[in-house]
């Protein structure tokens, strides 16, 4: 309580990253005390969303004191923030599942290098977050668990970064580590009302699975604000990533020509591009309708497909303990290998052509996903074709950009009529991370978006802003 008798919420509990980290650097918070407070915050939430498959309380706590004490803690960009990694990367000492109960359960003796970097930069590791097996498909569940959007929980809040992107929302950290190969961030990032962005190929760490499914997958972040997400990319990448003002107004086409015939976008998302357009004229930017090369996605298809084939032959998974679509995926991922349908030169081609496309406009506008979030259920126990029917008619907009190798980011531009958030999605030519991250600021200032779940706010649980 201070001074006026208001309830503050404690130790930095739905603030931003990069605030708990100045006040932690400063010696104003002790990160011991802020890695606490959010542990206490996902204790009173999570039973609600499911967030969370391991909670590494007394870790977190140790790790934390330990940073208190080091003489490093002022120079850290992440002093003293709380993360959570997605469950698809080794953190040292943690068993890694990948979602799937065929796993082997085995800690793992190394932190995988993005969490490396993470610690190295100040950052404690509270949780590992739910994801859907082998992280394939865009609703994040399993026997165990249904994970839940905090903005509305009979709503899924998307995968395979789902949990990840749930805690966020739902104030149990500032930010969270995911990644990406059909979608896992940017899809979950739209479900949930946050900003990710994809990296391109190169910029960030991946070593994901047997071979980052055929280069598609990237690991990223989520996060509430766009300063966070360029301060967490940042350190993923080992080198800083600022937005990068590029002192002219942008040339941005927009389409909404889906990549999946007959799935498209539904009135509210179609009114959050146009207020999206509008919003770029006014400052400024020049906004043109132009579809991008875009052919059926046949070769994102086929590595999606070999992926789930490839994983479970590289880490000797039992196929008979997988999901019955899971194994069905990998299955026809072992057909698609066979039949030599995974082939560079289809990516390399494909990539040329988005490169292309992008000589006469500097970023692309389009739709993330075309309704509402899918609902929260076990969608395990369903069929392989309702589970890839369903995905592909909600968001079919992120792959073409992970098959092409290049950046795309996510933010959410307005609220549904249920009132859930929705979602934007633009994409750049390679090397663009710096543009995108600057644009999304600029709209981010433009017209903010609420950064946290109503009902798991941590201000309005503590009933008061943070102290």
């Amino acid at each position: 309580m201070d001074a006026s008798g208001a309830v503050r919420a404690p130790a930095g509990v739905g603030l931003p990253a990069a605030e708990i980290a100045d006040r932690v650097r400063s010696g104003e918070l002790r990160a011991a005390d802020v890695v606490r407070a959010h542990l206490d915050h996902i204790a009173e939430v999570d039973a609600r969303i499911g967030a969370f498959r391991v909670v590494r309380t007394e870790a977190a706590l140790a790790e934390a004191a330990d940073l208190d004490a080091s003489p490093q803690r002022s120079s850290l960009p992440l002093a003293g923030v709380p993360v959570a990694i997605k469950d698809n990367i080794a953190v040292a000492g943690e068993v890694c599942t990948d979602g799937s109960l065929a796993a082997p359960d085995e800690p793992a003796r190394a932190d995988h290098p993005v969490v490396a970097r993470l610690r190295a930069a100040g950052a404690v590791v509270v949780g590992i977050t739910r994801v859907p097996e082998l992280c394939l498909y865009g609703a994040t569940d399993g026997p165990h668990a249904v994970s839940r959007n905090p903005w509305d929980t009979a709503r899924t809040p998307g995968g395979s970064s789902g949990g990840s992107a749930a805690a966020v929302a739902a104030g149990c950290v500032p930010i969270a580590h995911g990644n990406d190969g059909m979608g896992s961030l940017r899809i979950p990032a739209a479900a949930c009302g946050l900003v990710t962005l994809k990296p391109g190929r190169g910029v960030v760490p991946s070593e994901l699975g047997f071979d980052s499914w055929s280069g598609m997958a990237e690991n990223g972040a989520l996060a509430t604000t766009v300063t966070d997400l360029a301060l967490a990319t940042s350190v993923l990448a080992g080198r800083p990533l600022v937005p990068d003002d590029p002192g002219r107004p942008l040339r941005i086409a927009v389409s909404l020509r889906p990549p999946v015939p007959l799935a498209g976008p539904d009135a509210a998302v179609r009114a959050a591009i146009d207020a999206t357009v509008a919003l770029l004229r006014d400052a400024g930017h020049t906004v043109v309708r132009r579809n991008p090369p875009l052919t059926p996605p046949v070769g994102a298809l086929a590595r999606w497909m070999a992926g789930a084939h490839d994983d479970t032959e590289a880490y000797g998974l039992d196929r008979a303990a997988l999901q019955p679509r899971s194994a069905t995926h990998a299955r026809i991922g072992g057909f698609a290998r066979r039949a030599g349908l995974v082939r560079p030169a289809t990516q390399e081609r494909f990539r040329e052509k988005v490169t292309a496309f992008f000589e006469d406009v500097d970023l692309l506008l389009t739709p993330i996903t075309n309704g509402p979030p899918l609902p929260a259920r076990p969608w395990h126990e369903r069929s392989f074709v309702a589970n890839v029917t369903a995905n592909s008619r909600w968001a079919p907009w992120a792959s073409p950009w992970n098959l092409a190798g290049v950046p795309a980011l996510v933010l959410p531009v307005g609220r549904r009529p249920e009132g859930w958030p929705v979602a934007v999605q633009f994409a750049g030519p390679p090397g663009s991370e710096t543009r995108l991250l600057w644009l999304a600021g600029e709209l981010e200032r433009r017209q903010p978006w609420r950064r946290h779940a109503p009902v798991f706010d941590p201000q309005e649980l503590k009933g008061a802003p943070a102290g």
